[in-house]
């Protein structure tokens, strides 16, 4: 057992970790893309504490204070970023949706994760017939465009339980819907690296020792699959995010009352031309360049995680 576990560790891959956290510290956009990242994060999961004004405040919504232009513009230092249609204060509801965005980006991308490694991992060790069906079940999904089938079936969950209910269930089904019509990426990701590996020597010596099928895929060949997942993993939380804004941008996301950016773009659309530019803009900005920042954290990744661009 200890043989075996050495020969996972496999001798170069503390050096090729080391390798890729210095070319990491080492790239100036890689490392700004991370702060960008990291700094939605804390501005997200700090929201209520950072936040000028507490948005379930019955006082927050006020039309005497509907649309004023951002301080620099206005002259009124109370709306830093100006205010919408509503009377809300712009910064306070872009951070709350900010936090609502990234929530639901990675909590429907774990569920693409949890159901692609679980597919693929049985499709690539098993293989024959299950990796058959569960293989033209992920061909299925994919000749299938993401968006259309999610619109079709939020638009079912809307006459099914009505538009009240609805909104008050539109988190929760948006990242079922989002995370269950992007699991074959996963899946195909997944199985192809356990082909590889499962033909190596540590799995047929696992096999020798009698450890079991299921242990085997998770505890030995899975953690030698994980730098393609990583990559995946980083560039489908701004998919899903972009997938969100789309959907509440065409009415079947969020409701406005819980703001997200999709919802926020979608409610100051019409304003756009009408001089209130900000309500529209401001959020289109936040999202854009949360979105590059996570791409170019993916491109990286993708570029150095890859094994044939790594040198002993």
């Amino acid at each position: 057992m200890k043989y075996i576990k050495k020969d996972l560790l496999h001798p170069t891959s503390g050096n090729r970790w080391g390798h890729i956290v210095s070319g990491f510290v080492g790239d100036k956009l890689a490392m700004l893309a991370l702060i960008i990242f990291l700094f939605y994060c804390l501005v997200a999961l700090l929201a209520p504490l950072v936040a000028p004004f507490d948005i379930v405040d019955p006082a927050f919504m006020d039309l005497m204070n509907a649309e004023i232009a951002p301080s620099w513009i206005s002259g009124d230092n109370r709306f830093l970023l100006g205010t919408d249609a509503q009377g809300r204060d712009l910064l306070s509801v872009i951070l709350y949706g900010t936090r609502l965005s990234l929530t639901i980006g990675i909590c429907a991308v774990l569920i693409q994760v949890t159901l692609g490694i679980c597919i693929g991992l049985m499709a690539g060790y098993l293989g024959g017939r299950i990796d058959n069906f569960l293989m033209r079940c992920a061909d299925i999904q994919l000749s299938f465009s993401n968006m259309m089938v999610a619109i079709v079936f939020l638009a079912i969950f809307q006459s099914l339980f009505g538009m009240a209910r609805y909104q008050q269930l539109a988190m929760v089904i948006l990242i079922l819907v989002i995370g269950l019509t992007e699991w074959p990426l996963f899946a195909r990701t997944i199985r192809a690296s356990v082909l590889a590996e499962k033909q190596k020597e540590y799995v047929d010596a696992a096999r020798i020792m009698g450890i079991s099928s299921k242990r085997i895929m998770f505890r030995h060949i899975l953690p030698n699959t994980l730098s393609p997942i990583l990559v995946i993993f980083t560039v489908q939380i701004a998919n899903a995010i972009v997938a969100e804004a789309a959907l509440s941008f065409l009415g079947l996301g969020m409701p406005a009352t819980e703001p997200s950016l999709g919802s926020l773009i979608s409610a100051g659309f019409a304003y756009m031309f009408s001089g209130s530019w900000w309500i529209c803009v401001i959020p289109s900005v936040t999202l854009i360049i949360l979105i590059l920042a996570m791409n170019l954290l993916g491109d990286w990744l993708r570029d150095h995680l890859n094994p044939r661009t790594y040198k002993d």
